[in-house]
């Protein structure tokens, strides 16, 4: 919203109080300036409006400016932000890997939560996130996982991704080879 507003030239309404008269002040051109914001400060409002869902419409309707309007909008989703970084942390501690399903498509879900993490400006350190990842192995790959912590070499998450695809690789082509035996 705030960039459609940019572009149209009315985010100032957004931060800038209504110019006043002076008392006695008959000045055709003060007059004209304070109509234009007036009418400026009405568009801005009503495209912020217009972009509410139906439901809000009549809470928000009340507001006189569009900079009451934007005050009110920011103090309600920037306090759920803070609710926000609580689900990522709780999707964070809850993810789990399954042998059911592929290594590097869970890895690759994983590698999007800690982006999102990242997004909401929560900084975890590439060592930290490596360890994550492979402590949240799941239970068929435990040698795996033993050989990787016992590693010497400190791991980056490009090095580690490398690794994990090589071994599921070498897992499937191993299922293969054992399948066409119990064929023949």
């Amino acid at each position: 919203m705030l960039f459609y507003l940019t572009t149209l030239n009315l985010s100032r309404f957004l931060i800038e109080n209504a110019p006043t008269l002076s008392v006695g002040e008959s000045d055709v051109q003060a007059f004209s300036a304070v109509d234009a914001w007036k009418h400026s400060d009405y568009l801005c409002r009503n495209y912020i409006m217009n972009s509410l869902h139906d439901s809000f419409y009549s809470v928000y309707q009340g507001f006189k400016t569009a900079k009451e309007l934007w005050k009110s909008l920011d103090r309600k989703y920037k306090s759920e932000d803070a609710g926000a970084k609580k689900f990522l942390v709780e999707r964070f501690l809850d993810f789990k890997m399954v042998d059911s399903r592929t290594i590097m498509g869970q890895v690759q879900e994983f590698q999007v939560l800690l982006h999102e993490i990242q997004a909401e400006g929560m900084v975890l350190n590439e060592s930290f996130q490596v360890v994550v990842v492979i402590e949240k192995l799941p239970p068929g790959w435990k040698d795996f996982k033993n050989y990787l912590k016992h590693k010497r070499k400190e791991m980056t998450m490009e090095d580690l991704v490398v690794e994990l695809q090589i071994e599921e690789d070498n897992k499937n082509s191993g299922n293969i080879s054992s399948f066409l035996l119990l064929l023949r």
